[in-house]
């Protein structure tokens, strides 16, 4: 059962009653998401590198929040996008519309978005001229791409409801699909994220977390 809550920011999130956990922070999910995914992320990755085209990965497309923010910012900076989000189980494009992120984005990417999306879930298809989407309607461990990607914005639910998506065997296979030179960014910070992390050489940095969180990591290839 999903249920539209809202959290501390006062932005909406949803919250799975068969995972038992929020999509996003309930301290703030528009917060959350800029934080550690647009500015540690996105803003982080273009600071390091003069380019005017960025691909990203995410685990766990959920409500589409990170992408919307993502997409707002490339369309402004106009910065081509290809966006391709990983999820096994998508939400209806009813309750997508009902998540209130509209007053976030421009009126034009938010229409845009809604009308695509359950085609974005089959095919790659154009959300604005700079924004290309997909969405893989599948399992981490089963997801598989010849692309390589400059940033991975890794969202899945937390180690305690979903631990096997934080298992050596999913990092790893997620870290595969990274460019050399690119980032990697997640609202969580473990030893045992750290370990698996450095063990594929990657460079781990213990970034200031959103509200509610100390720390987050971010690690470059």
């Amino acid at each position: 059962m999903l249920e539209i809550v809202k959290t501390a920011d006062g932005s909406n999130t949803i919250f799975n009653s068969d995972v038992g956990e929020n999509y996003h922070s309930h301290h703030g999910a528009l917060q959350e998401s800029r934080h550690v995914f647009l500015k540690s992320g996105l803003q982080y990755f273009l600071e390091q590198h003069s380019s005017n085209e960025v691909s990203i990965l995410e685990v766990g497309f959920g409500t589409g929040l990170n992408f919307l923010l993502t997409a707002d910012y490339c369309t402004v900076e106009n910065i081509q996008l290809e966006y391709t989000g990983i999820e096994a189980y998508p939400l209806t494009e009813e309750m997508i519309s009902k998540t209130g992120y509209d007053e976030y984005i421009s009126p034009k990417l938010w229409k845009q978005f809604v009308n695509t999306y359950s085609e974005a879930l089959s095919s790659t298809i154009k959300v604005d001229k700079n924004i290309d989407l997909s969405i893989a309607k599948t399992k981490l461990v089963d997801f598989n791409s010849d692309k390589l990607f400059n940033i991975i914005y890794f969202d899945a639910f937390a180690a305690a409801y979903q631990p096997e998506m934080w298992n050596e065997a999913a990092i790893t296979h997620t870290l595969r699909l990274l460019k050399p030179g690119g980032v990697f960014v997640t609202y969580a910070i473990t030893g045992n994220l750290k370990r698996i992390v450095k063990s594929l050489g990657l460079k781990v940095e213990k970034a200031p977390g959103a509200p509610g969180k100390r720390e987050m990591l971010r690690a470059t290839s």
